[in-house]
């Protein structure tokens, strides 16, 4: 526990995207279940405002019908089970919609906190969801803190709010048993309603500050080490080392592809040490191919390669570091 400690201290670095990217693949999302909790009870004030009329009315007139025809209703066994299909159809189309309105809320719950995830990570057996020292620190962690003390507030808050709406009603509450069943649904009903808007109201505070805290716990975890930093820099952009070897080889490939084509040069203008430039020209060419050019050890290796093959050495300081410094004709192989 120490190790994991100290290693959750080195993570000071923010995560970068890759680093985001992965923990979405693993399914490690940000999701906050107080969210999903507003948007199902949302859900279930919209369709008890909106569909209760039309689904008490519909079962209502079915239950009419089946008590008044009762003695007409045939209770064998097959006329039975054509009953009960019947009254399950009527509840089952009643109920179709808000079913489905609830549905959609709670998948609106998770895609409004982060993007659908398919991942079998979370479902692969692991030790540490069955260590005795690992549920420890689960039970003792601030996510668990964090819950209860949420619950503790959701249950005062809610509690309270209960309260100041249901006493003022408690007369009306209490005339319900003599009160016929019309009566009482639209009581209840109106009742419903008021709890259920100012519990939405309030667990809306509760879920938009519960994401946050959840965000930032997610945030905290997805944090990286500089030796993490170094490891994926290798990763995404390659080792340095190596990649300075790569250049180094290149350099010295291009060096000798130039070399090879000093021997064709017509003269070679130096600055005695420093800077050289190999030029071939001949007859109807508008200008002199620069082949080669270099300064300090190139520039000697290319006057070696020159009086080795016999090619004149002019000395030319000026043009020669103008040569060296100047940019090349399309074409030239300097």
């Amino acid at each position: 526990m120490a190790e994991s400690d100290q290693h959750d201290s080195d993570r000071t670095e923010d995560p970068t995207q890759k680093r985001l990217d992965e923990a979405l693949g693993r399914g490690d999302v940000v999701k906050s279940q107080e969210v999903n909790t507003w948007f199902i009870i949302a859900g279930a004030t919209l369709v008890l405002a909106t569909f209760s009329g039309g689904m008490s009315g519909g079962l209502n007139t079915t239950f009419r019908g089946l008590v008044a025809n009762s003695h007409q209703i045939p209770v064998d066994g097959r006329g039975l089970l054509a009953l009960a299909g019947r009254i399950g159809g009527e509840i089952l189309a009643a109920i179709a919609i808000p079913l489905v309105l609830l549905v959609l809320a709670a998948i609106a719950g998770n895609m409004i906190q982060h993007r659908l995830v398919w991942s079998g990570e979370q479902l692969k057996p692991k030790l540490s969801k069955i260590s005795p020292m690992a549920g420890m620190k689960r039970l003792f962690s601030k996510q668990a803190l964090a819950n209860f003390v949420k619950g503790l507030i959701k249950l005062a808050v809610i509690g309270g709010v209960m309260v100041a709406l249901l006493w003022p009603q408690r007369s009306r509450l209490d005339g319900l048993v003599q009160t016929d069943i019309l009566g009482t649904l639209v009581l209840t009903r109106s009742l419903a309603l008021d709890l259920l808007g100012a519990v939405v109201a309030i667990l809306a505070l509760v879920a938009a500050a519960d994401y946050l805290f959840q965000y930032r716990q997610w945030f905290e975890r997805q944090k990286m080490s500089m030796r993490e930093m170094k490891e994926e820099f290798k990763q995404t952009e390659g080792d340095p080392t190596i990649k300075a070897r790569i250049r180094q080889i290149r350099q010295n490939r291009a060096r000798r592809r130039m070399m090879a084509e000093v021997p064709k040069a017509s003269v070679i203008i130096m600055n005695p040490t420093h800077y050289a430039v190999a030029l071939q020209y001949d007859k109807g060419m508008n200008a002199p191919l620069c082949l080669a050019k270099g300064v300090d050890a190139v520039a000697l290796k290319i006057r070696e390669v020159a009086e080795a093959h016999s090619i004149p050495v002019v000395e030319n300081p000026p043009l020669a570091r103008a040569a060296c410094h100047g940019r090349d004709r399309p074409g030239d192989s300097g």
